[in-house]
């Protein structure tokens, strides 16, 4: 008998050994067969070449009895509660005294490497047999390992190794690159991204023991359900050592079932073949023989040029946004006081040149009368020379001589200040490009691109379909358009949501499709294009569609509209946005209870976007989700209505046309509003109404009025406005809970003469235009207060500018509006347009004085009711009685009091300042 007589000892040390795996084949009860497995001990350095020996008898020789073999193991199984003393039970990972630093290093470019990995897998998937993308797989695998072993993170490190080797495998055609293997692949990178998810927030890890070994079977060409029917297996544990350097595996299951006959052979195949892992270092070298080092990633390995890189807080990268937008602010403010400085400067200049033109006349009339013999007596020359001799000059010619000088001085000075003026205004435009560089910089470093989240909406879909038993594949175009990362942080949990309810309530089960005529895998597209300043986010599925019809019963049984209600299927849809609105028939834990979309349609709004819902019946559903490119610059349009202003951003405006006031007099009488543009019709309202329930003033018929068209979903909407300010670059704020409640309100900005104004989000406006019904019966009782609480308009003419400042100043801070004048003539060419409550008038004034102006005012039938108070350093009687004889209502001296200015205001209009 040359059977080999099992140790029992030896058996016992080789289980209770942990660095030693028993795995025994099955056995053919046909062959008998022996193996010495006494020598499968843990080897010492002097024996370490005997772990390679394999006796393997001939077909002749007698078995040893596998039988007790195996009830000596089932005894072993049965005396331990669990695996556990036959496997190790996998222990977490306790983070202890690894560097954090080192942690987030590494986490930031495995986020990078692992987006890399999802797309490489997608790319593989499409073109299965492109080595350039199974390389590139790799190269990204070996960067993982070596970043997660470099942190101290053996799960991550022992995961991605044998994905490295797997991929080697693939690449040396060892593996076949079919579903099996890309769903091995894909469940991988998932565990992966979850580990990933685990160390951020420093949760203890598990190792993947389970996925491991289905990785180690799949790369020696077995099945996982195998394993549940074999009893014995016999496998060199695998040893590695700190360099990375591998002893070679040997599969010893894979050399029972050819008995004994081919012993030799197999023996020799054993010695010769290599392991995944020597290929794997064997492909890691590139083409300059060195192996790529931890931290390069594959484009660093091709293209030795980089661009440095350095990790920057977001918190600070917001703040110098933010910083940048209160940069623009200041300049537009800087900008609107050296416009304001260079009115005046003009003013000034001509000041000067009437001076100077009073002053040659006055000269003229001196000259006049010297020739003419006025000169006086006392006026004393040299008799020693003639006039011829030497000119000789009165006191009046040297007087105004001086005075000629003096607005030469002037002229000069306002030349400087005119030349430093045109520097400033160069300064200005300089600092503005400037300053708008930087801004666009600080705005790139803020956007991102889209493609960040492929994977993740990718494993989202995959994993909800899993649940459901579905196929479905995601198709993302435009991955690599760029979103600001605040609007790009917000919208993924909408997209998410948006993708399950298209998994869950629109792609059909694999049969239904193939009864239909669809393909057996449901297509989800996802477009992202950018138009403007706006980001365009089409959602699309080749689903079953929204049930127009089950909306609208849904919509009655649950109150939201009433069996008469009739709606566009457009319109009908927009229910699915109510909360607690669903169609579902049955609750899952993927959807179905109504909640989400309403959060969804919420959360696009609150970023100022606009959700637009299309679907056919059969063919699947549409969602357009339009979206600022950024949250803090933004173009809008300053409109003013009744005596606010509102900013409406760029985006939401079609166009601007102007209507007379006899026109919309027309429409609002009418029951019909509508008015049509370009084979389009609108619905005409008042943004005043809308926002205070006030009626607009048509009385200026003939006035243009701007209307500004809207487009909301498949409505079209023209709004009144009162006037157009103009386009602006505004910098959005954020409003307080009591503004930011209002619907309507997407925030404020700052204008350049620091009024703050508010921003209009005109898709929720004109759905809550219900909230802000006219209520007539209420503006006709109150209509008497309206008017009496109309602010005070004042007219002040007067040539001197400074009068006309310290006048307006002082005026404007009693809530009076003012109206300036610089002459008789300005001051009746403003009076065919506005009539004030009152006006202060001088005397003295170029072109028309204020007798003129006053006699004009009181022979006009529109104007003989106006009140005037004469303010003039004429105090004499006889220049006040001519005023009181024209019809002046009150007569002031220059300088004059505050105080007695207000009570004669308050006394002629009986009012109370």
């Amino acid at each position: 008998d040359n059977t080999t007589p099992v140790d029992d000892a030896a058996v016992g040390d080789v289980i209770d050994e942990p660095d030693t795996q028993i795995e025994v084949g099955e056995i053919d009860s046909d062959d008998d067969m022996s193996i010495d497995i006494s020598d499968l001990s843990p080897a010492t350095d002097n024996d370490a070449a005997d772990n390679d020996e394999i006796i393997i008898l001939d077909d002749d020789e007698e078995a040893p009895a596998v039988d007790e073999l195996a009830d000596k193991m089932q005894v072993e199984e049965e005396q331990a509660p669990d695996e556990s003393t036959v496997k190790e039970e996998p222990v977490p990972m306790s983070y202890g005294d690894i560097d954090d630093e080192l942690i987030d290093i590494f986490l930031e470019e495995a986020d990078e490497l692992l987006e890399s990995c999802e797309d490489t897998l997608a790319e593989i998937k499409s073109a299965p047999n492109s080595t350039e993308h199974i390389q590139q797989l790799q190269r990204n695998m070996h960067t993982l390992k070596g970043g997660a072993r470099m942190a101290d993170l053996t799960p991550v490190g022992d995961l991605t190794h044998n994905l490295e080797s797997l991929v080697v495998m693939v690449s040396e055609n060892k593996v076949q690159a079919d579903k099996a293997l890309f769903d091995i692949l894909q469940e991988s990178l998932d565990v992966v991204t979850s580990l990933l998810a685990s160390v951020k927030k420093r949760e203890a890890l598990m190792p993947a023991t389970d996925l491991n070994n289905r990785i180690e079977m799949f790369m020696r060409g077995e099945v996982a359900e195998k394993r549940a029917v074999e009893r014995f297996d016999v496998q060199l544990s695998e040893l590695e050592s700190d360099d990375d350097e591998e002893l070679d595996e040997i599969d010893i299951s894979s050399l029972l079932p050819g008995g004994g006959n081919d012993a030799e052979d197999v023996v020799e195949l054993v010695e010769e073949e290599s392991s995944p892992a020597e290929s794997a270092d064997a492909a890691e070298k590139t083409a300059d023989g060195e192996r790529p080092h931890w931290g390069e990633r594959a484009s660093d390995v091709n293209f030795k040029e980089s661009t440095e890189q350095v990790r920057v807080r977001s918190d600070l990268l917001n703040n110098l946004v933010n910083y940048a937008g209160e940069v623009n602010i200041y300049h537009a403010r800087m900008g609107k006081q050296i416009t304001d400085f260079g009115f005046n400067l003009s003013e000034l200049t001509q000041t000067v040149d009437r001076l100077k033109n009073q002053l040659r006349n006055l000269e003229i009339e001196t000259e006049i009368q010297i020739r003419s013999g006025y000169e006086k007596e006392d006026d004393a020359f040299d008799d020693n020379f003639d006039p011829l001799e030497m000119d000789q000059y009165s006191t009046l010619q040297q007087l105004t001589r001086s005075l000629s000088e003096t607005a030469g001085d002037v002229e000069s000075i306002n030349d400087i200040l005119t030349d430093i003026t045109r520097d400033s205004e160069t300064l200005l435009v300089q600092e503005s490009r400037i300053s708008t560089d930087l801004q666009e910089g600080l705005m790139r470093t803020r956007m991102v691109r889209f493609g960040g989240l492929s994977s993740r909406l990718r494993r989202v879909a995959r994993q909800v379909s899993r649940e459901l038993g579905k196929e479905v594949e995601v198709i993302i175009k435009g991955d690599n358009s760029e979103v600001d990362r605040t609007v790009l942080d917000r919208i993924i949990a909408p997209l998410e949501h948006m993708l399950r309810n298209a998994v869950a309530h629109g792609i059909e089960k694999p049969a239904a499709r193939i009864a239909q005529g669809k393909k057996e895998a449901g297509t989800i597209s996802i477009d992202v294009d950018r138009q403007g300043t706006d980001v365009l986010i089409i959602v699309k599925d080749d689903g079953a569609g929204i049930d127009v019809n089950k909306v609208r019963e849904k919509a009655i049984k649950q109150g939201f509209m009433t069996e008469t209600t009739e709606l566009s299927d457009h319109d009908a849809l927009q229910f699915i946005l109510q909360s607690g609105f669903s169609t579902a028939d049955e609750v899952s834990q993927v959807a179905g209870r109504g909640v989400g979309m309403d959060v969804v349609d919420s959360e696009i709004k609150q970023l100022g976007g606009v959700l637009d819902i299309d679907t056919t019946q059969g063919k699947g559903t549409t969602f357009k989700i339009r979206l600022p490119l950024t949250l803090a610059i933004n173009q809008a349009l300053l409109v003013s209505t009744v005596e606010d202003v509102f900013a409406i951003p760029l985006a939401s405006i079609e166009g601007v046309v102007r209507i007379t006031g006899l026109e919309l007099q027309r429409f609002y009488d009418s029951d019909n509003s509508h008015y049509e543009f370009n084979g389009i019709e609108y619905e005409l309202r008042h943004l005043g109404g809308m926002l205070t329930g006030n009626k607009g003033d048509y009385s200026k018929q003939l006035q243009l009025f701007p209307v500004l068209l809207v487009h909301v979903g498949d409505q079209h909407f023209a709004l009144h406005v009162d006037d157009l300010i103009g386009r602006r670059e505004i910098v959005v704020k954020p409003v307080g809970m009591q503004i930011g409640a209002v619907r309507g309100i997407a925030g404020a900005t700052i204008l350049a003469d620091g009024r703050v104004v508010l921003i209009l989000e005109m898709s929720a406006l004109v759905v809550a235009d219900s909230l802000f019904k006219e209520h007539l019966p209420l503006v006709e009782e109150i209509e008497e207060e309206v008017v009496a609480s109309d602010k005070t308009t004042i007219m002040v003419v007067d040539d001197s500018i400074t009068i006309r400042k310290v006048t307006e100043r002082m005026l404007t801070r009693y809530g009076i509006e003012v109206i300036l004048a610089k002459d008789g003539v300005d001051a009746t060419s403003q009076l065919q347009e506005n009539i004030p409550d009152l006006m202060l008038l001088d005397i003295e004034m170029p072109r028309m004085d204020g007798f003129e102006v006053a006699s004009f005012v009181r022979n006009d039938e529109r104007l003989k009711d106006l009140p005037i108070i004469m303010i003039t350093s004429r105090t004499g009687s006889k220049h006040k009685e001519k005023a009181m004889d024209i019809g002046v209502n009150q007569y002031l001296g220059k300088p004059f009091q505050e105080d007695d200015l207000v009570a004669n205001i308050n006394e002629i209009l009986k009012t109370a300042f």
